[in-house]
């Protein structure tokens, strides 16, 4: 199971350097990405997208990780995540549940508070540049 943790080191690391690449090679190829503030399910592709968008827009991205363990299957992870924003400072706690398979990330579960991602969707909204 230490492997699970290990595996959790590199995933979150390489999300905090934005290297999406790496994150890619840690997904399995039909790895699903579920979140609670939408009840939906994204692929890779999609979950790599916005991977992207958060390196290039939210500086300073880091997780202050609270809890990481191993279990059956996985590992869980609590966190806060921690951005700078147009509007400054943001911090987001979360708890993710990640199933494991042949080193490979084969689904990941991500609990996060709604009126958080609507704030920082806010943000982003207020702070959009003219086309």
């Amino acid at each position: 199971m230490t492997d699970a943790l290990g595996l959790a080191e590199k995933f979150f690391t390489a999300i905090e350097r934005g290297d999406i690449e790496t994150v890619k090679a840690i997904y399995a190829p039909d790895a699903r990405i579920w979140h609670s503030h939408d009840q939906k399910e994204q692929s890779v592709e999609e979950n790599l997208r916005v991977l992207a968008w958060i390196a290039h827009n939210l500086k300073n991205h880091r997780y202050r990780v609270h809890r990481r363990v191993a279990i059956p299957g996985g590992f869980l992870q609590q966190h806060t995540a921690e951005m700078d924003t147009p509007a400054g400072p943001f911090s987001m706690p979360a708890c993710m549940v990640v199933e494991v398979k042949d080193g490979r990330i084969t689904r990941l579960e991500e609990y996060l508070d709604g009126v958080r991602v609507a704030e920082l969707s806010r943000i982003f909204a207020a702070n959009r540049q003219p086309s």
